[in-house]
């Protein structure tokens, strides 16, 4: 699979994958901006304001009849986070041209499809239509308030908010229900056209299609693109580390608790990093599952997330509240235990085939293949899928053990009933 990546205009980037096993093309375009609290909120309710309409289609009725006649073609809203800038934008999903009859082409109306979300969206006296923003915003506050019934996830957040809590990367991707609430129509078009001037646009094409042919698609699509104060995206700066770890606890109308634990790593050997996580806390055969989980009968659930751009180690569990002590105890000795070398071979071998599986496979998903090269671009990365592969094999235990020396435990969130008698974090030593 060859990953071409182009620059179209001032910044703008093309990655662009030809692939013909797919009945399907995926387009995407995305807007990079910094995450920042006070923007993070307008951000991410731009693209469901943007998905409205357009103003040759200033409706959703009008817009839905255009797909229907591509033969029944998707454009998604997407909001991410990658590192510590924020992707908003579109992922459109259509036939390939090779399934249409009548030689019929999809891949230049759907180019300009996503050039008119983006540069020509529906207004009103140079705003935002008042519907569309207060039917979109009730939905971000709606979305942004619906985190906390996803306690796993919940206590992910709130572990990562607490972990990054003066950097940027501990900013949540659909910023806060405070700031979303103050969003008007006027506001909201007015962050819209700054950031039309100053966010990197990154596009991704995966498909049958021509190189060129999709290059002047999307140039004729993105031609009323402003680009005079472009912002390069942010590189986002590793993870400075608590020095003495804090512990944060939280109490809700739970019957189960939820332990998250934040590590921060010295080493910025990634492969070797991703490698000793997934013998950790990443896979079924980790030694998180099969101890804490399946040996001890400590927690539902352990699993552990290397993030890359940070050089952090975040840990989820589920766990009974009066186990915490317990639970906790044992994901640290599991722990020491993997950084002193106890490592069996069919565990390090488990490790490796779980990681060459989840990448042998992203290359039958467009969706994965366009969340990872995206990540790739806005973090300066250059990595490709087969390269990383190729990295992962060649990290011996050796050079795993090392860079797994410079862990240290970080942060830990509880979240705990209000009926729970086991100590809180907090009265351990060293509480913040």
């Amino acid at each position: 699979m060859e990953i071409i990546r182009r620059r179209l205009m001032p910044g703008v980037h093309l990655t662009y994958i030809q692939e013909r096993k797919f009945k399907t093309n995926l387009l995407s375009a995305q807007l990079v901006s910094p995450l920042r609290r006070e923007t993070a909120s307008a951000n991410a309710l731009l693209p469901a304001v943007l998905r409205r309409g357009t103003a040759r289609y200033p409706d959703m009725e009008c817009f839905s009849r255009v797909l229907d006649e591509l033969y029944g073609a998707r454009i998604d809203c997407t909001v991410r986070k990658k590192g510590e800038n924020q992707c908003i934008g579109f992922v459109a999903s259509f036939i390939d041209d090779h399934f249409i009859p009548g030689g019929e082409v999809l891949l230049e109306p759907m180019a300009e499809l996503l050039g008119d979300l983006v540069c020509n969206p529906a207004t009103r006296s140079g705003r935002f239509f008042p519907e569309y923003v207060k039917g979109e915003r009730t939905n971000l506050v709606d979305q942004i308030r619906g985190q906390v019934n996803d306690k796993r996830t919940y206590a992910a957040i709130r572990l990562i908010g607490e972990m990054c809590r003066a950097e940027a990367y501990g900013v949540g991707r659909l910023g806060s229900e405070q700031e979303a609430k103050k969003l008007s129509p006027g506001r909201l078009h007015k962050r819209y056209c700054a950031l039309l001037n100053s966010a990197q646009l990154e596009l991704f094409y995966c498909g049958s299609a021509e190189l060129a042919r999709v290059e002047h698609a999307l140039l004729a699509a993105f031609s009323a693109l402003p680009r005079a104060d472009v912002l390069e995206a942010v590189q986002t700066m590793p993870h400075s580390g608590a020095g003495e770890a804090r512990y944060v606890s939280e109490e809700m109308d739970v019957t189960q608790g939820k332990l998250a634990i934040g590590f921060s790593c010295q080493s910025r050997d990634y492969p070797a990093l991703l490698l000793f996580n997934m013998i950790y806390g990443g896979s079924a055969t980790s030694k998180l599952f099969l101890n804490v989980r399946e040996k001890e009968s400590l927690c539902y659930y352990a699993s552990s997330v290397l993030h890359r751009q940070k050089d952090i180690i975040t840990l989820s569990s589920g766990i009974e509240v009066e186990n915490y002590e317990r639970a906790f105890d044992e994901i640290m000795a599991q722990l020491s235990a993997a950084q002193r070398g106890e490592i069996e071979d069919w565990e390090e071998n488990g490790a490796r085939s779980t990681m060459r599986h989840v990448l042998r496979t992203m290359g039958d998903s467009m969706s994965q293949l366009e969340d990872f090269y995206l990540g790739q671009a806005v973090t300066g990365t250059t990595d490709t899928v087969e390269s990383l592969a190729a990295d992962l094999d060649a990290v011996t235990r050796e050079r795993m053990l090392e860079a797994a020396a410079g862990i240290r435990l970080d942060t830990v969130y509880f979240l705990r009933s209000f009926r729970g008698a086991a100590q809180k974090p907090e009265e351990k030593e060293g509480v913040l």
